[in-house]
């Protein structure tokens, strides 16, 4: 019998808190394991980067990657915040100085709809004893947003089908790393018995002893790195699998270094130096941020996206202004502490009477959202806070609504401008069902700002 150990990472967002432990956790399993006689293959299941840390956001992720490479990983995938927090041109070099492969089988360039340059659909691995491992990595396949971006995504059946009919007679054992979310995992462990270990991540689940589910091994390690997860694998004389099993250690209860305090905010620093060098605006008086009420800093990011977007009106919550701009100069760093969310803006053309019922949605929401404790779709904030308009107006009693001082004309069609985060919460249907919604990818929220900044309240030029 052959012993085959797989260790595993994902949904690291960037918390590098646990990473040094997670480092030396890694090196000293695989060390422990082959000095057992297994055979070792690391792997990683994406989101290792979150743009909300100052040093991923401030070198476009280099940083996460060189970290990375201190584990040498036999293969990793992608997750949405590598395939979606940068457009084309930035993730063509994210893996440009990465010492191991990127394994990616669904997803390819819009244009000419070919291979990503920087990823291989699977990689072979054999052990000594011969057994041949075959790695697929597959991403969640986003129809609406992967195109923006510039990549064409390709649904998981069609891929999947398409990879193991390929490569039907190249291997014995298949491991698939997954950043698809454990309900596609349950699925894939029914309809394909050709997979023997789909690790799974991306919903951020955790299964402390693994799942099995049919032909397959499911198993996952949680998020934020506080897990790491480790596979055995029994394989026989004639390359077939006998036994598996999973397990997770949890890494607070790994021992720690006297020198983990410094490299974590090591890491913290330098992103925050480097932000900080980038001089955007100068500001004549403090804009607040507060979750009630129209701050000044709502006020001005409605103005931002309204002009980005060539729209009359917007809309914004005043959630997303998680600290005040004090007066003076502005740097990127102070950019990216108030507004760290991955959010693009998104225009939103309705007729007047659609127009009329998404504002009594809001309203309805109103009092509701104004504490809500928001998480995830894009939002690195905590609470979504007060509604605020532009260019709109709802009189509370007549519930009449008013665009730019005009009753709205039920035929007329209007162009708003909002974030592309409404489209993903479930409190605004309107956008969804009857919304003609364009997504304007090319820039963040935070991006959006700055450009609005430097220009209405430019640097001195001397």
């Amino acid at each position: 019998m052959e012993q085959i150990t797989i260790l595993h990472t994902n949904d690291l967002h960037s918390h590098f808190e646990n990473w040094p432990r997670i480092r030396r956790y890694l090196a000293a399993a695989k060390a422990s394991a082959q000095a057992a006689g297994h055979t070792v293959y690391t792997f990683d299941l994406g989101d290792n980067l979150d743009r909300v840390h100052p040093v991923t956001e401030a070198t476009n992720g280099q940083k996460n990657v060189e970290l990375m490479n201190q584990i040498g990983y036999d293969a990793v995938t992608i997750g949405n915040n590598e395939g979606l927090s940068y457009m084309r041109p930035q993730l063509d070099h994210l893996y440009d100085y990465a010492n191991f492969p990127v394994v990616l089988g669904n997803l390819l360039t819009k244009d000419t709809h070919e291979q990503p340059k920087w990823a291989i659909d699977h990689r072979l691995l054999t052990t000594a004893a011969g057994t041949r491992v075959m790695v697929l990595g597959l991403t969640a396949p986003y129809q609406l947003t992967y195109p923006l971006a510039g990549w064409l995504p390709i649904q998981v059946d069609d891929a999947l089908t398409h990879l193991l009919t390929t490569y039907a007679d190249d291997f014995d054992v298949c491991v698939l790393l997954s950043h698809l979310g454990v309900d596609v995992d349950r699925q894939i462990a029914k309809r394909y018995p050709q997979v023997n270990v789909i690790i799974g991540s991306h919903t951020h689940h955790l299964f402390v002893n693994g799942e099995q589910d049919h032909h397959s091994l499911l198993a996952a390690a949680g998020k934020f790195g506080r897990y790491v997860g480790k596979i055995e694998l029994t394989v026989d004389t004639k390359h077939v699998v006998k036994a598996a099993t999973a397990s997770v250690v949890e890494t607070a209860t790994l021992p720690e270094d006297p020198a983990d305090v410094a490299e974590i905010q090591g890491l913290h620093d330098l992103g925050t130096d480097i932000l900080s060098e980038q001089r955007v605006a100068d500001l004549p008086v403090t804009m607040e941020a507060d979750l009630t009420g129209q701050p000044r800093l709502v006020r001005e990011g409605l103005h931002a996206i309204a002009e980005y977007a060539g729209t009359q009106a917007a809309i914004l919550n005043a959630g997303l202004f998680l600290e005040d701009l004090p007066r003076g100069v502005v740097n990127q760093n102070q950019l990216h502490q108030i507004l760290p969310h991955n959010m693009h803006v998104m225009t939103v053309t309705l007729n007047g009477y659609d127009l009329w019922r998404l504002i009594q949605e809001f309203e309805m929401a109103r009092l509701f959202l104004r504490h809500f404790h928001q998480k995830g779709m894009g939002f690195r904030g905590k609470i979504f806070g007060e509604i605020n308009y532009l260019g709109i107006a709802y009189d509370q009693q007549t519930h009449q609504v008013t665009w730019r001082g005009e009753p709205l004309s039920p035929n007329r069609q209007y162009k708003i401008a909002v974030l592309d985060h409404y489209l993903f919460i479930p409190f605004f249907p309107t956008i969804s069902i009857v919304g003609k919604n364009e997504i304007l990818y090319q820039d963040l929220l935070r991006e959006v700002f700055a450009k609005y900044l430097s220009t209405h309240y430019p640097l001195d030029k001397d």
